[in-house]
């Protein structure tokens, strides 16, 4: 047969006794008995957490309350002074959103304004190309075969243009 262990709780932590009581009642320290469930005021928070158990089983166990209490609490809500609340300063989060939106349409325009300032069919010449000697000159072909024959074999070959070839 286990025993409870009883541990002593000090008027000063009556929330923590509180505490260890609704853990007690709800089986999560079956081994920690409160102690103080001995005294008179112990054994009132006891029945008065049995009749709050109770009534959430069964709601008919409930006190109805009457229509004086109904109007009672219904005039006290009526007299409450509202709270109001400080008015939000919305100008400056508004201010700060119109500039993001200028700052991205400034930065779109920047960006396009090259593409966007050439004349249709117009084409930017850096240089004119000059015919000169190619890839299929005689002394250009002869230099790369003694490269290639120097140099040994390799992963990156040069490739010719014209069919047949490198065969």
């Amino acid at each position: 047969m286990q025993t409870a262990t009883r541990q002593p709780i000090e008027s000063a932590s009556n929330t923590h006794w509180g505490e260890t009581l609704s853990a007690y009642l709800d089986g999560e320290q079956v081994e920690n008995w409160p102690v103080d469930l001995d005294t008179p005021a112990g054994r009132q928070t006891w029945d008065t957490y049995h009749l709050i158990g109770d009534v959430l089983r069964n709601p008919e166990l409930a006190i109805q309350p009457s229509q004086a209490f109904s109007t009672r609490l219904s005039r006290a809500i009526e007299d409450e002074m509202p709270i109001v609340a400080a008015p939000r300063r919305r100008h400056l989060r508004v201010g700060l959103s119109g500039l993001a939106v200028a700052a991205a349409v400034a930065s779109v325009v920047w960006v396009a304004q090259p593409y966007l300032s050439q004349e249709p069919g117009s084409v930017q010449v850096l240089a004119e190309a000059t015919p000169g000697a190619g890839a299929s000159s005689p002394a250009l072909g002869a230099y790369l075969e003694a490269h290639r024959e120097v140099a040994g074999p390799s992963a990156v070959r040069q490739v010719s243009f014209e069919p047949g070839a490198m065969r």
